[in-house]
């Protein structure tokens, strides 16, 4: 930095040590005033700094809905509108308790504004049943309802608690406005639909987060695309379950989803031995799969392996849906009265025996 001109005056406070002439001949009322206005820059100055005693300094960011994080998120493509303060106060502030995986960068809504509740309904969530199913009112009567185009962990799942905590985060206890697709009802009798808190859209939050999977269900279809985007920048960035040490450490193998057969010959429900994935072993030594499980993207379909199975180096084995006698390099799912893997689209997961998605290879036809 340059040092000051020959015209320019000393800094306040530093005047009489830089020039004593200059500071002598001001009278002592002005130098008391000098004086005093150095003192004021000064403790200001002080005041100001983050970490002083007796104060606390708090970073917030205020999300749609009211939920409060002091960790803010690295930039995505897209991002919600926020509004971030920086607060000097002796209070103590209160924060929601949100697992250590949350993003917080989440877009409110990538379609148009939700519309306005039916006049003298006016839902309220009184309660979330898991990650994606809640409780509401609607005109004074209690319904179930199942949020559209995204599946939760189950119970007793890897990640099934925390998806159940984030959506009472969003929704419990909250004005809600529903929006209805293609079906009214489940065959369970749970209202359909896509459920907003203001201008956050929550079924996309609940993926963009990790904390659902996206997944169609025709014919309510109408903002797949919007949560399969969210999906993807899940993945990407590792949000929530798609974490390698979601749920605990993760396993040391080089497992691959290798080919996956989702259209056997004929009628799949009556030909499931034809349906198959194969997995293979890239690595160097046998892999014990005691404890792994295959799923799709459905609430239902889990298949652990077989207790002692070893998988050898370089080897790979062919998971059949139907029913069989297990060999070194066959497997039987033996799944009964209907084919597993989708048609039109669907996902197989690879889970470690802690629960982790260790391999996931999705497939559009």
């Amino acid at each position: 930095m340059q040092s000051p001109g020959p015209d320019s005056d000393p800094p306040l406070l530093a005047a009489e040590e830089r020039n004593p002439k200059w500071w002598r001949r001001r009278s002592t009322l002005l130098q008391a005033v000098i004086l005093a206005a150095g003192v004021t820059v000064a403790a200001q100055s002080l005041s100001a700094a983050p970490g002083q005693d007796g104060e606390v300094v708090v970073d917030t960011t205020i999300l749609a809905g009211g939920v409060v994080s002091t960790t803010p998120a690295p930039e995505p493509s897209i991002r919600l509108t926020t509004t971030t303060t920086r607060t000097t106060s002796t209070v103590a502030t209160t924060t929601l308790a949100r697992p250590a995986t949350t993003s917080t960068s989440i877009p409110p809504t990538t379609t148009t504004a939700p519309p306005a509740a039916p006049p003298g309904q006016d839902p309220v969530a009184t309660s979330v049943i898991d990650g994606d199913t809640i409780r509401v009112t609607i005109g004074g009567a209690a319904e179930d309802l199942r949020l559209i185009g995204i599946n939760s962990p189950e119970g007793g799942e890897c990640y099934s608690a925390e998806a159940t905590a984030r959506l009472i985060e969003l929704v419990d206890g909250r004005g809600v406005v529903l929006v209805g697709d293609e079906s009214d009802r489940d065959q369970y009798g749970r209202l359909l639909r896509y459920v907003y808190v203001g201008d956050l859209f929550v079924n996309e939050v609940m993926v963009r987060e990790g904390f659902a999977i996206a997944r169609r269900y025709p014919p309510d279809t109408a903002k797949a695309e919007v949560l399969e985007a969210a999906q993807e920048l899940a993945e990407a960035e590792g949000a929530g379950l798609w974490a390698p040490d979601a749920c605990g450490a993760p396993a040391a193998a080089l497992l691959e989803i290798a080919t996956i057969r989702y259209d056997a010959e004929g009628d799949d429900n009556t030909n499931l031995n034809d349906e198959w994935v194969e997995f293979e072993n890239r690595g160097s030594r046998a892999v014990d799969l005691t404890g792994w499980t295959v799923k799709d993207e459905s609430a239902s379909h889990r298949y652990p392996f077989p207790t002692g199975y070893d998988l050898a180096a370089g080897a790979t084995v062919r998971l059949h849906t139907g029913c069989g006698d297990d060999a070194a390099t066959d497997l039987y799912w033996c799944n009964q009265g209907s084919a597993v893997w989708n048609n039109d689209g669907d996902t197989v997961f690879l889970l470690d025996p802690s629960g982790n998605v260790f391999r996931s290879r999705s497939y559009d036809p």
